[in-house]
């Protein structure tokens, strides 16, 4: 017995201004909420764990004490050189900054995922428009607004801790080290962009980057798969987080970024304040670039070995796809025919052939908000 359709109009009573935005969303500008969808989840994530980060190296800096996780930190000289600055780090503090990254990524698809289909990464996107049907139009809107999201996250960051990151500049031209330390990953610009110190092999790096970015990859695509009944929607965003956050500060040799957008908009806020001292050299490529051919990479590979058209959804999933399916129907935010597989008469299991007719959606089922299925 399917259950009844109950709308959330039918149980809450809504102002009039936004009845009158929601048919004009639904009709005219769908776009702009799935691109705001996509800015602020990104936004989100960012703000969590660059926010962290602030915490952990400003505290370091400048000595200061009850800065989140800072509080174990001390500026000091310890069999050092006059004028050397010698920082002190708890790894506790590395993996709180690895878990805010986890939490702002399970914020962000729970919070948003449900109206943009919780991309959150240029690289993401460019995937399912190879293997998902994802429109190519709306590509790079996605990435547009993912861009802007970790740029307004990191100077709203900038703007809330001014004060400290003034101190810790001072700290640093004082000591005569702004020239080293400014611009690398233990510096103030380091709280926002990605560095990595001058005599560190850039091909191992590289390697890094796109091996971790890979392994990431495919953890996204396993929980995307809507056959993969270990992984159901409320379980997605636990299991990306987390899978992120560990890989960010937990088992990397170097800084990573595992994500195009949240290096390019860091960096380009980075700029914004400190000019072209900020931009990270040949670095700087390898962080904005690598996660886009190693996550294509991951889909290719999990499509090719690891995934099958000829698997059953799980019930969780066809009542997610099925929400979904109404709602897009019901605001013609769709073509015809999509997600067609689910209609009931289609579910007989003597007439249902899941070969057919999930062959016939593939190249829909994203068409419209690219939606976690």
């Amino acid at each position: 017995m399917s259950s009844p359709t109950v709308y959330l109009r039918d149980i809450e009573s809504r102002p009039r201004f936004m009845t009158t935005w929601e048919r004009y969303k639904h009709r005219e500008a769908h776009w702009l909420a799935e691109s705001v969808g996509e800015m602020l989840g990104v936004f989100f994530y960012v703000y969590a764990g660059v926010g962290a980060t602030a915490s952990f190296v400003v505290g370091t800096l400048t000595g200061q004490t009850g800065l989140g996780c800072t509080y174990k930190f001390k500026f000091e000289h310890v069999k050092a050189p006059p004028g050397d600055l010698v920082l002190t780090f708890d790894p506790l503090a590395l993996h709180t900054v690895g878990f805010a990254y986890s939490i702002g990524i399970v914020l962000a698809v729970t919070i948003c995922g449900a109206t943009s289909g919780g991309h959150f990464n240029p690289a993401v996107t460019l995937a399912f428009a190879i293997f998902k049907g994802f429109p190519l139009r709306k590509t790079w809107r996605y990435i547009i607004a993912q861009i802007l999201g970790a740029y307004i996250a990191c100077l709203v960051i900038y703007v809330q801790w001014k004060d400290l990151l003034d101190v810790a500049e001072e700290v640093l031209s004082a000591k005569g080290l702004y020239d080293t330390v400014m611009f690398s990953p233990n510096g103030p610009a380091g709280v926002f962009a990605l560095y990595v110190s001058p005599t560190t092999n850039l091909h191992r790096v590289l390697l890094n980057e796109f091996v971790t970015d890979f392994a990431i990859g495919l953890v996204i695509w396993g929980c995307l798969d809507p056959t993969n009944h270990l992984a159901p929607p409320a379980f997605a965003p636990w299991i990306i987080g987390f899978t992120y956050g560990i890989a960010v500060w937990g088992y990397s040799p170097t800084s990573l970024a595992a994500n195009s957008c949240r290096d390019i908009g860091a960096r380009l806020m980075a700029m914004t304040i400190w000019g072209t001292r900020a931009t990270g050299g040949r670095y700087a490529a390898i962080t904005a670039l690598t996660n886009i051919p190693a996550t294509i990479l991951a889909a290719l590979v999990y499509e090719t070995f690891l995934g099958s058209s000829s698997r059953t959804l799980t019930p969780v999933h066809i009542q997610y796809l099925s929400a979904h399916k109404k709602y897009v129907d019901d605001n013609d935010l769709a073509p015809p025919g999509y997600l067609g597989g689910l209609q009931p008469g289609n579910f007989s299991s003597s007439q249902y052939d899941m070969d057919e007719h999930l062959e016939k959606d593939a190249t829909q089922v994203l068409e419209v908000t690219g939606t976690r299925v």
